[in-house]
């Protein structure tokens, strides 16, 4: 099948797609916001019962931990995700001559980070206190930044193959790095004590939103 222009706009469908889903994810977003931001009672208790259980677990298990924080402090660390945007961006415009994309992926990876800070500081939700902390984290808890960038960056990059026409075999390979590299970052998250359950679904949910905005944007775009 024939494969579009590398800066063609966004087929029609795709940007329907994008519009339906971004309606979806900014109730459930704006939902789960005002519920951590008044915090809601139901939520706050389901937050500390899984929060007490999985820190038991991590202290319990220190060589299951110490993995985990390899992964989620390298691996999937959002300055990791950035650095694999960057050079995302730079093989789009090296190989193909692609400033439109190149541009597009930073701007939103750009932006993203922004809308996490800002509502980080307008929400200074406080993180989990241990008195046997297994890790630490800086600024507010909601949304968490690494559950977020992390979505942000595979969502991006998995609709930049579908939109060049990857070929099947490479983009089954990304979705199932992407799902367990999205997945891996927010329980890893909870696992160590430094987010709520509620900070990464928040951060999905925000990061979901994000690549349905940014594609759904991409597609306004005219040649």
């Amino acid at each position: 099948m024939h494969s579009p222009p590398v800066d063609a706009p966004s087929r029609p469908q795709d940007q329907r797609t994008a519009l339906r889903s971004a309606g979806v994810l900014t109730v459930c977003s704006v939902l789960l916001l005002t519920l951590v931001a008044v915090r809601w009672s139901p939520l706050v208790s389901v937050d500390e019962d899984i929060a007490t259980t999985t820190h038991r677990w991590a202290v319990d298990e220190p060589g299951l931990t110490h993995a985990f924080r390899i992964l989620t402090d390298w691996v999937w660390d959002p300055w990791t995700m950035r650095l694999l945007c960057t050079v995302a961006a730079v093989w789009l415009v090296w190989r193909f001559a692609a400033w439109w994309a190149a541009l597009w992926l930073g701007i939103t990876s750009l932006l993203s980070a922004l809308l996490q800070q800002g509502i980080k500081a307008a929400v200074d939700r406080p993180r989990p206190v241990w008195p046997d902390p297994v890790d630490s984290a800086h600024y507010a808890a909601y949304p968490s930044g690494h559950a977020m960038t992390a979505t942000v960056t595979f969502g991006l990059l998995l609709w930049l193959l579908h939109h060049y026409g990857a070929g099947r075999t490479l983009v089954r390979i990304a979705l199932a790095v992407a799902a367990l590299s999205v997945a891996g970052v927010g329980l890893t998250r909870i696992w160590l004590g430094v987010h709520w359950t509620s900070d990464v679904v928040g951060g999905w949910l925000l990061g979901a939103l994000v690549v349905a905005v940014a594609v759904f944007a991409h597609g306004r775009r005219r040649t």
